[in-house]
């Protein structure tokens, strides 16, 4: 059977998402998705992203395991101060009734969507077979998902799934696996287009999407190499999906996804933001980073977020190796508005050579 990797043409009708959606009880502002990527998606970038755009964000993947939930990193990954609501909460393992007391404890602490990770390709994650390893073992798979409904929906909390298309290419299994959640109960399924062999090489394909889609009633989400507002229409139109959520584009260009939502509303491309806006934007999001990390930990975490923005641009290189070498927030903040001030005397919009997603396959995009 062949399979889509990139859709090829519009159809004659353009389909557009909903101008809202639904998760259970909680009716979203769009339907353009923040994907949870470990390392990326804390507070202030999904904070950042609904301001910029997308009506959904998910915490970074949160580990199961009783035993880490004190640690630093947990509890940065756990902190949703001023987040807008709702708050989702993606947790990730291997024993069912671990997962489905780690669903209790956070929604104790206020998550008010629960997404269970069968998406992650990760070495590390799938060798302990939590994450896409799941796709392997369906009957532990479901085993996870009616344990972890069973606790969140007699609460009001709604449940969702991100998964593959499968562990491989003989084994895409998550037609099967999405008929299997959705009678257990989950409110949504999304599916990456790449199998966990693939992990974030060759292109995702959208066949598979379109099947889920077909095969179940609750809404589906696609995602995979959606890196721009014709990418999103086009995918749309492939899989028939509800929703799209977008992950490593948003690196470095977080307003992509007012660019796919003014794109998919009017069909026209919306003009590159002012060079100062997005260095106040980039400011901004300092301001909340630092917050939330502290000065040390605060000024090595920004350098990532800060390369991002600064690739393809002119000079950008060099000033990423000046940036790495400050150890202070207020002196990296400085730079980083010095910089972009000087860009836009330049550049006052946004230069075009800005919005390739960065080539980090091993970022782990859960």
């Amino acid at each position: 059977m062949s399979r889509t990797h990139a859709p090829r043409g519009p159809s004659t009708t353009p389909r557009t998402p909903p101008p809202t959606m639904q998760i259970g009880p909680y009716e979203l502002p769009n339907a353009l998705f923040v994907a949870p990527m470990a390392g990326v998606t804390d507070r202030p970038f999904r904070s950042l992203c609904k301001r910029l755009g997308a009506g959904y964000a998910v915490s970074e993947m949160v580990t199961s395991r009783p035993d880490l939930r004190d640690s630093l990193k947990t509890s940065r990954r756990l902190n949703h101060a001023g987040e807008t609501a709702p708050i989702a909460v993606q947790i990730a393992g291997t024993d069912p009734e671990m997962l489905s007391e780690a669903a209790r404890y956070n929604i104790e602490r206020g998550a008010q969507i629960i997404d269970i990770n069968m998406g992650c390709p990760a070495k590390k994650v799938c060798n302990k077979w939590a994450g896409s390893a799941l796709m392997q073992d369906e009957a532990l798979a479901q085993s996870i998902v009616e344990a972890v409904v069973k606790v969140a929906l007699p609460q009001g909390v709604p449940v969702t799934l991100k998964m593959r298309t499968g562990w491989s290419h003989d084994q895409r299994n998550a037609v099967r696996i999405a008929r299997s959640a959705e009678a257990a109960g989950v409110s949504m399924i999304t599916v990456h287009g790449r199998t966990r062999e693939q992990a974030y090489q060759g292109h995702a394909e959208y066949d598979t999407i379109r099947e889920v889609k077909q095969a179940v009633s609750v809404p589906v989400v696609a995602n995979g190499d959606i890196d721009s507002p014709a990418k999103a229409r086009a995918v749309l139109q492939a899989t028939g999906a509800d929703a799209l959520m977008i992950g490593r584009a948003a690196q470095g260009r977080p307003w992509i996804f007012r660019e796919i939502a003014h794109h998919l509303n009017t069909g026209e491309e919306l003009p590159p933001p002012a060079t100062l806006q997005v260095r106040d934007w980039l400011l901004e999001h300092l301001v909340d980073h630092y917050s939330l990390y502290g000065e040390t930990a605060g000024v090595r975490t920004a350098r990532k977020h800060i390369g991002w923005a600064l690739k393809g641009l002119p000079e950008g290189e060099a000033f990423r190796q000046h940036m790495n070498r400050i150890e202070g927030t207020a002196a990296q903040s400085r730079a980083v508005h010095d910089f972009f001030s000087e860009l836009a005397h330049h550049h006052p919009r946004w230069p075009k050579a800005v919005g390739a997603i960065p080539a980090e396959p091993e970022r782990i995009a859960a």
